[in-house]
């Protein structure tokens, strides 16, 4: 048998393989919709019923802020947050907004492990940055502290990271940013206590300094809630060398257009 001949022979045979694979994978754990259970096609999808509630977040928008808008005052109008109080990030956008569906993938992701569900909203987000991925240079994930990582043995924002990074081919800088001490949970907290919260509680390692350099980071997180977060990662990241930092998050809490 010819080289070739035998490349094809094995071609064949191991998308047999694979194929055979998938599908025991599918009688094991047949595709469903995360938010109804209802039997899918495929993997990583979502019904029609489900898919219709999401709330994706489009223009009009606050340029800065992402804040979506009632109604479209043209090009490059801002929010009044974003204006009054201008964050340290040039850009924040987000795919959807926290409620129903896209709530229940959060916490799957985060509580569940559904780990399988973050190549599916890495895909929303990079549609929702709308070309702003390809202007940045690397992705960071937010980190989390490793008590909770090692409680919850992966970091949801690092998973999406993961699949964003794929998905442009946009290098990964996994260990650059850490976090450098324990922080309540975010959830439940004021404005002023997020603040507090997340103050200081960021660091960049040494090697973080060289590969962040002069570089436009593209900064993940699974929820914008307040920007506490984000933006203290953000000055972080500034402080040690990135020349500048965009925002993509899965999903904020957002209780109506402006």
């Amino acid at each position: 048998m010819t080289q070739s001949a035998m490349a094809r022979f094995g071609a064949i045979v191991g998308g047999r393989c694979k194929n055979a694979a998938a599908t025991v994978i599918d009688f094991i754990y047949p595709p469903a919709c995360p938010g109804c259970q209802v039997l899918l096609g495929r993997h990583a999808g979502v019904c029609a019923a489900c898919w219709s509630s999401l709330r994706f977040i489009e223009r009009p928008y606050c340029e800065v802020l992402g804040a979506p808008f009632s109604h479209d005052l043209g090009p490059g109008i801002l929010c009044a947050d974003a204006i009054a109080d201008p964050p340290p990030f040039s850009w924040l956008r987000t795919a959807v907004a926290h409620d129903g569906l896209a709530r229940t993938l959060v916490h799957s992701l985060k509580y569940r492990d559904r780990t399988d569900l973050a190549p599916m909203m890495a895909g929303w987000m990079v549609r929702a940055a709308d070309g702003l991925v390809g202007t940045c240079d690397v992705i960071v994930p937010v980190p989390l502290h490793r008590y909770r990582l090692l409680a919850r043995k992966f970091n949801q924002a690092a998973e999406l990271a993961r699949a964003i990074a794929r998905l442009t081919g946009k290098p990964l800088l996994v260990g650059a940013l850490r976090r450098t001490r324990p922080t309540k949970r975010q959830v439940g907290l004021g404005i002023r206590a997020r603040q507090e919260n997340v103050q200081g509680a960021f660091s960049v390692t040494e090697a973080g300094k060289a590969a962040l350099l002069g570089k436009r980071v593209l900064l993940i997180d699974d929820v914008y809630t307040t920007g506490a977060t984000v933006a203290a990662a953000t000055r972080t990241l500034r402080r040690n060398g990135a020349a500048e930092v965009g925002v993509l998050t899965f999903a904020r809490a957002l209780a109506d257009h402006i």
